[in-house]
């Protein structure tokens, strides 16, 4: 069960962040035509696009995971938001065009890396972070 939590919430957090860059980055081709395409023209909304994806995907997760009552995601949560940045930012030129997506197959990938991270739960040692 705890699979089908984590693979719904990976989904979800996927469907999202890729959209946010999807429509994100045609905001910022858009800064860019409005400005006359001077220097540096857009950048500040492309960065801010690709910031908010790679944060959001970590709470995203642990979100998802905690609405679905499942404790224990460290591992998902940490592996998954740095899978993400490096599959987004691989496939960022991908993203960037006009109407343009990660590959479905590198989008699957992650997803099932994410799945796979879901069933792996974490919890503290008993008696960890604790002075005598």
């Amino acid at each position: 069960m705890r699979h089908a939590k984590g693979g719904l919430s990976v989904v979800v957090a996927t469907a999202v962040c890729h959209t946010l860059m999807s429509n994100g980055y045609g905001w910022a081709r858009e800064a860019e035509t409005d400005s006359g395409g001077t220097m540096f023209s857009g950048a500040f909304e492309f960065l801010l696009v690709t910031a908010a994806s790679w944060v959001l995907m970590p709470l995203l997760l642990w979100a998802g995971m905690r609405l679905l009552r499942e404790t224990g995601n460290l591992l998902l949560i940490l592996v998954g938001g740095v899978a993400w940045l490096m599959v987004s930012g691989y496939f960022i030129d991908d993203i960037d065009r006009a109407g343009g997506h990660m590959p479905i197959p590198a989008l699957v990938a992650y997803v099932l890396l994410g799945t796979a991270l879901a069933g792996a739960e974490t919890t503290p040692t008993e008696g960890a972070g604790r002075s005598t």
